[in-house]
């Protein structure tokens, strides 16, 4: 019962209950961290009690009090409200049980849903099991790139479905080997959804997990259309930005050097690319247009919602969490809740953190270049201790 609530508001609540099955999502207007989350993953253990907390396979949480949250009393919680009621079309326990409430206060005011959450949930830390309370947060975002449906003079780089043959192979083929491998090739004759203009656009997608792209199609008409993280080939993900840092080749490893760089070294495009073997395979799926306020969906089967969702390690946060972020750095300052609600390979620790910063060439600046401290408070449902 949300005792909080004045007597009127729940008789308004009622009345809307009616007539309203769950509100509309309303958007307002890395560099190297790769995506391969699957879309339906195994949900990890819960949380349970250990001496001075709860414990996690790779954290332990610390009990602390609401006035710990940096700048909790300062956040609108409009657009972290919408990303709730996205985890609620998947809930995970305990989050069931207070799901219905989370939609009937979606229409309630900020100060509302502030007293629900300091009633209902109890603030913990987030620590490594050694103890240590400070991560690092990067970011990841959805690009928007054109393609063509087939190929031409100007769109050859392909982005492939899962092969047929990927169970019967693991690992499967490495990318070097999808290029020149006639095994890999006939595999994937068939298989192919887009070809793009340039291979480390395709490569930056591959390594986001999703992505939107106009594609132009057979008879010159345009279409928009989100490719999604499927499958990978099961070869071992290394970093492009990693193999030029290491060779000192760059100073700058962000897209935007990556690419200054083959500028000026152009016979070195294959050997980079072949420098990570790991290939991803996309899934296509319907897109109304470039600025749809429906973000792909993230590990935990739900949309993800820009500037709300974050990517964590499954052994240290359960997916669907609400959890209290606080971020300082040259690139942004956050203090915000938002929900756990993906994952990704490179994403392991227990104060670790992939900030979903949205799509388009905006979201990609900022996700390439974020990476400062993180602190964390996972926010637990009380009757859940």
């Amino acid at each position: 019962m949300i005792r909080m609530i004045p007597l009127i508001f729940l008789l308004v609540l009622a009345i809307l209950a009616g007539c309203v099955s769950k509100p509309v999502q309303v958007a307002r207007p890395r560099v190297d961290v790769p995506r391969t989350a699957p879309a339906q993953p195994s949900q990890p253990s819960q949380p349970a009690e250990v001496a001075g907390g709860i414990g996690m396979p790779k954290s332990r949480w610390v009990a602390a009090p609401w006035a710990e949250l940096p700048g909790f009393t300062n956040d609108s919680l409009f657009e972290a409200w919408n990303a709730w009621l996205k985890s609620c079309e998947r809930p995970t326990p305990p989050f069931i049980a207070l799901c219905d409430e989370v939609r009937f206060l979606s229409i309630g005011s900020v100060q509302e849903q502030q007293r629900w959450m300091q009633e209902r949930l109890q603030p913990y830390r987030v620590e490594s099991l050694q103890g240590e309370s400070s991560g690092l947060l990067t970011g990841y975002f959805e690009p928007i790139f054109d393609a063509s449906r087939l190929p031409n003079a100007s769109y050859t780089v392909p982005l492939y479905q899962p092969p047929a043959t990927l169970a019967q192979r693991k690992p499967w083929y490495t990318r070097q080997e999808i290029d020149t491998s006639y095994q890999a090739q006939a595999a994937l004759q068939g298989r192919v959804i887009a070809y793009l203009a340039d291979p480390i656009d395709a490569l930056i997608l591959q390594i986001q997990g999703s992505g939107r792209l106009r594609m132009i199609q057979p008879d010159g008409s345009v279409r928009w259309v989100r490719v999604a993280f499927a499958a990978t080939n099961d070869q071992p993900y290394r970093s492009v930005g990693r193999w030029l840092l290491d060779q000192g080749l760059v100073r700058d490893a962000t897209w935007p050097g990556i690419k200054a760089w083959l500028a000026q070294n152009p016979q070195r495009q294959q050997e980079l690319l072949w420098s990570n073997p790991r290939v991803v395979f996309f899934r296509e799926e319907p897109l109304a247009s470039a600025d749809s306020a429906e973000g792909p969906r993230g590990a935990q089967g739900v949309a993800l919602t820009s500037g709300r969702s974050i990517a964590v390690d499954p052994g240290s946060i359960p997916y669907g969490t609400p959890v209290w972020l606080a971020s300082s750095g040259t690139q942004i300052n956050l203090q915000k809740l938002v929900l756990a609600q993906d994952t990704g390979s490179a994403i392991t620790g227990a104060v670790r953190a992939d900030y979903f910063t949205g799509w388009g060439d905006e979201a990609g600046e900022l996700a390439g270049r974020l990476r400062q401290p993180l602190q964390l408070w996972v926010l637990w449902p009380k009757e859940a201790r």
